[in-house]
C-alpha cells in the first residue's frame, strides 16, 4: 500500500500498481517495478544455448591464440573473440543424438585473408606433432610469413600451441605433445600470419589419435 504525506499532491511513499515510491535524500521520487522476465526455455532456445557452451568451452582455452587469430575480424563494436564464437557457433557445431558438439574438422581458429600453404600434412612421430608444406608463394604468401601451430586434445579438453615455430619458407614445424596425452583424440591445427602481424589464413586441421609406442628393455648381468 502506498501513502501520500500532504494529500493528493504530496509525497508518495509504497507501492501502487506497477509504481514504487520512495525517498533519497529527501527527495521523493517514483520507478516502475521490474517486469518479470520470462523464460520459456524453447527447444530453439536450449540448442543456442548449448551451442554457445560447446563453442566457449573449446574457445576458452585458446583465447590469447584465438585474439590473433581472428584480428582482422576484431571491430571497435566486435572483439576477435566473439568473432571467433560467432563464427564457430555458426559454421562448426552439430548435433548428434540431441547432443550438442564440435565438429573440429570444421572448427576455424584462426580466420583471415592470408593464403595458406599447399599440400599440408600431418602425423605425430615421437610424440612430437609434426606438419609439413608445400613453399610455393600465391597471391599474398610471403617467405618470412609466421607459422602457427595448436593441439588439443579432445579427451583432456585441453590445448597447447606456438604462434610462431617457424616460418613459411622452413617447409616444416614440429610440436611437443604431453605425454599425458597418450592414447588422446588429438585435434591439431596450422596456420599462417605475415610478418608484420596484420594477416593471418584460416587455419587448417588434421586429427590425429595419439600412441606412443613404449619400449621396455631387460637387464643383464653379466659375469666373467
Amino acid at each position: 500500500m502506498a501513502r501520500l504525506k500532504t494529500g493528493i499532491n504530496g509525497d508518495l511513499t509504497g507501492k501502487v500498481g506497477t509504481v514504487v515510491g520512495a525517498k533519497w535524500r529527501d527527495i521523493y521520487y517514483i520507478r516502475s517495478l521490474p517486469t518479470k522476465k520470462n523464460n520459456p526455455r524453447t527447444k530453439g532456445q536450449v540448442r543456442q544455448r548449448s551451442k554457445l557452451s560447446v563453442t566457449m568451452e573449446f574457445l576458452k582455452s585458446i583465447t590469447p591464440y584465438i585474439r590473433i587469430g581472428y584480428k582482422e575480424y576484431s571491430t571497435g563494436r566486435l572483439t576477435a573473440f566473439n568473432a571467433a564464437t560467432s563464427y564457430n557457433i555458426k559454421n562448426a557445431t552439430t548435433e548428434n543424438n540431441n547432443k550438442i558438439e564440435l565438429d573440429f574438422s570444421k572448427v576455424l581458429v584462426t580466420r583471415g585473408s592470408l593464403i595458406t600453404a599447399p599440400d599440408i600434412k600431418s602425423e605425430i612421430v615421437n610424440g612430437q606433432l609434426h606438419f609439413s608444406w608445400d613453399t610455393a608463394l600465391k597471391e599474398n604468401a610471403r617467405s618470412n610469413d609466421l607459422v602457427m601451430l595448436l593441439a588439443y586434445s579432445q579427451t583432456k579438453k585441453e590445448a597447447i600451441y606456438n604462434i610462431c615455430v617457424a616460418q613459411r619458407s622452413h617447409s616444416t614445424a614440429q610440436m611437443r605433445l604431453p605425454s599425458a596425452w597418450h592414447e588422446d583424440i588429438i585435434h591439431s591445427y596450422i596456420s599462417f600470419r605475415s610478418a608484420d602481424g596484420e594477416l593471418v589464413s584460416d587455419s587448417i586441421t588434421i586429427s590425429h589419435h595419439f600412441f606412443v609406442i613404449l619400449k621396455t628393455f631387460k637387464k643383464f648381468d653379466f659375469k666373467d
